[in-house]
């Protein structure tokens, strides 16, 4: 049974959660207390004191950063740490040197993928893909393979990034947005498909 929270507790662990989601650690007790306003740590330690009372946290013993909810706890699915590359369709990895902004942790489980897989995360702007419960901000993983029609990939176009849906018609590719407001993509001289998606990460708007 899920222990009982006050609203402060609850918010203070939905924000570790996120923090571990986007950024591939936990934020240090600093970080919690500029998130919240507060002017004094004192009040999120007791918060996080009762947390890992309850069992809703774990602590990593000599961490600096060892707080962790109980989903993303070492004992349970293994994670894996994917670089995210900034935001699709403004900007897209082209080669292989070019660093990460941030770095997103996810178990492979959830991914359905090995431990050791190829991955990379793209964050979503626009709505051209809402029709495939794709939104603006989500973030979205994928994996560099040959892509299957119907698959969504993140392309590049004549030069220009997109994610859309991978589709071949009198064996022509083309691009296809999952909103009927925008139109097919067809490559006037190149497509190169770059990531195929394989997984989403709603974030908190």
């Amino acid at each position: 049974m899920p222990p009982e929270l006050t609203a402060r507790q609850q918010q203070v662990l939905d924000f570790i959660q996120v923090h571990q989601r986007q950024h591939g650690v936990a934020p240090s007790l600093r970080e919690i207390q500029a998130h919240f306003g507060l002017a004094s740590p004192f009040g999120i330690q007791r918060h996080i004191a009762a947390l890992t009372k309850k069992g809703a946290l774990h602590r990593l013993a000599g961490k600096a950063r060892g707080l962790l909810h109980p989903a993303h706890h070492p004992g349970k699915n293994p994670l894996v740490r994917i670089p995210l590359y900034g935001v699709i369709p403004a900007g897209l990895p082209t080669a292989a040197e070019q660093e990460p902004d941030s770095y997103v942790s996810v178990d492979a489980a959830s991914l359905g993928v090995r431990a050791n897989a190829r991955l990379f995360a793209l964050r979503v702007r626009g709505d051209s893909m809402i029709g495939a419960n794709i939104a603006d901000h989500d973030i979205v993983f994928l994996t560099p393979r040959e892509p299957h029609p119907g698959d969504i990939v993140a392309a590049l176009i004549d030069g220009e990034s997109t994610l859309k849906r991978f589709l071949i018609q009198r064996s022509r590719a083309f691009l296809r947005a999952e909103n009927p407001r925008y139109p097919d993509l067809l490559p006037a001289t190149e497509l190169i498909i770059q990531g195929v998606m394989i997984g989403l990460l709603r974030t908190a708007r």
